[in-house]
Order: C-alpha cells, then structure tokens, then sequence
C-alpha cells in the first residue's frame, strides 16, 4: 500500500500566517493536518492563509478538517481561508456548499525555494501512520482582547464559569459566591471607563475588569469618595484603576496570564496604579495577588461594607509584568 504524504510549511506574519501544504489530504496525513491548524490558534493566530497550489486532492475528512478549524477559529474572533484549490477540492467545495465558508480571495504562493528555507519550521506528515498526532508538543500561545459591554454581557456566564473554577477546591472558595461575582461585572460595566479584558487560547483561560478613580472622586459621597481619598493618603497617587476582578484560570501559565491582564487593563485606563479590595480572612486571594506583583497595605477602615476590606496596590514600576 501505498502512503499518501503531506508536507506543511508555515510562515508567520504578525498575527496572520501563511500555511503552504503539499502532497495529498487523506487518511494518513488529516491528524497532522488538525494539529497544525489547532496549533495556529493556540498560537493567538486571527487570520489562516492555506496555500493550495501544490495539493493534489483532498478528501471528505480533510474538507471536515478544515470546517471544524473554521468554526473554532470564528469562536475566538480568527479566521480560516483556502487559496489556490486544485479543480478537484474547488468541485469538493462546490458540492458540500462549502466554498463561500472557506474560499478566499488568492494569495502569492510560497515559492518553492523559500520552501526549501522554511523545512526547519515545518511539519511533515509521518510516513508511519501508527505514529499518533497527539505526540507533537502544543505549546499553550495566549492572547488578550478588550471586550465591548454588549460582548462582555454576551460571555458573563462563561466569564463566571471561569472565576468559579479558578478558586474551586481552596480556600478562598468560601469568600468568592457565583453570585457576587455576577453582580460586581454588571455593577461595574456600568461605571464611565469600565473595561474588561480576557485571555484566550482556544479557550477562555483568564479575565480582568476594573474602571478608574479619580480626583472628581473626592468630592462624593459613598465608595469612591472614600477610597480614592484613603489612596491618595497611602500612595500620593489621585488617580488609580479599581481592578474589580483579575481572574487566571489553574494552568500552568496562570501567572504570566493574570500579569499581562493587569498591566494591559492599567495601559489601556492610562493608569499606573491599580487597586484590589479583598476580604481581609481571604489569604488565599491575598497570596495569588502577591504573586502577581500586588503589594498587600493592609485592612483600611471608613469604606461602606459589613468588613474593613484588604487594599493591594499595584505599581506599573514594580510589576514583573512591566520590566
């Protein structure tokens, strides 16, 4: 029996890559072909280029392979296009319906001399099919993005889901309800500069959400007269971030997720302080806001509350993020 073979090539371009594939898309050759296009998202990748020019033909399963790469890039705000497809896959195409999801306008192919210089970088199918596409080494690429409040009132339930699992299992459990956490998000998203990011790979791995305080603050009554009056008194700083929330789901990046999202969220509030108001008995939190740069000033008294709440303030100078 003869084995088909599929070689695959990929060339970067900001947040855009180009993906050249030559040979056969087949039985064989499918897993190796998933994985690739699994790994340009997980890599924070927006749009997939796929260069066809030099694929001979391609099969049901691998048309099923590209379409379920495409429905996976469009839950995460990326794209997945075919250029140049043999007479072959443009009938496929045709067939299935599938042409107006997939096609896109042409791209210069990769030529055949870059190939040559890309082999370093590229993936070539196993000429063993026992060889399983599980084996290859997925690095876990996160990328950042701003939500706007209609999508952020879109994504509170998995937002939430998020928050839940991330302090499942410990102690700090106790001190954060479900409930809560949905009533400060749609608190503060009504409040003027909120903004709310999240990190992603495929999936939802991390979020961040705050608005700022500032000297206009002192004058009020309530929460932010007070606490931006006992800021100022700590730091000298009138004006400051209240990050609401900085949840990093548990994965073994969690702390490089949770640091880039607090610094992103103070640079897009032109801000270079943030402020974290935790239950004084939740030191569970306490330790992860540590962790992540935050120095704790202790319990501060005369904020509206049932508690003296924890103040951890952030410098854009001292986190490890911002070096």
């Amino acid at each position: 029996m003869v084995l088909s073979r599929l070689d695959i090539h990929r060339r970067n371009r900001g947040e855009r890559t180009l993906v050249t594939l030559a040979g056969d898309i087949g039985p064989a050759t499918t897993p190796l072909l998933r994985a690739a296009l699994e790994q340009c998202l997980l890599d924070g990748v927006t749009v997939i280029d796929i260069d066809l020019t030099t694929v001979g033909s391609c099969d049901a399963i691998g048309l099923d392979v590209f379409l379920s790469a495409s429905r996976r890039a469009g839950r995460v705000h990326a794209s997945l296009l075919l250029h140049h497809p043999c007479s072959q896959i443009t009938q496929l195409l045709a067939v299935t319906g599938s042409a107006s999801l997939l096609l896109g306008a042409p791209v210069s192919p990769v030529p055949p001399a870059v190939l040559g210089d890309l082999t370093s970088t590229g993936t070539r199918a196993p000429e063993d099919p026992a060889r399983r596409s599980d084996q290859l080494a997925l690095k876990d690429g996160i990328r950042l993005r701003r939500l706007t409040r209609w999508q952020a009132e879109g994504m509170r339930e998995d937002i939430a889901d998020l928050a839940a699992e991330s302090v499942a299992g410990t102690p700090g459990e106790a001190y954060h309800d479900r409930g809560d956490f949905l009533r400060r998000l749609a608190g503060g998203a009504h409040r003027p500069g909120f903004a709310l990011l999240v990190a992603e790979t495929t999936v939802l791995v991390g979020c961040a959400f705050g608005f700022p305080v500032g000297p206009d603050s002192a004058g009020r009554r309530g929460f932010d007269g007070t606490l931006q009056e006992s800021i100022q008194r700590l730091t000298s700083r009138p004006r400051f971030v209240v990050l609401s929330q900085v949840v990093a789901h548990p994965h073994a990046q969690h702390r490089d997720i949770a640091r880039r999202l607090q610094q992103r969220l103070l640079t897009d509030l032109h801000s270079s302080l943030g402020v974290a108001l935790l239950h004084p008995a939740d030191r569970e939190g306490q330790a992860a806001f540590s962790a992540w740069g935050w120095q704790n000033m202790g319990e501060v008294v005369g904020l509206p509350g049932p508690v003296a709440p924890c103040v951890l303030i952030l410098r854009e100078g001292l986190s490890p993020a911002g070096r």
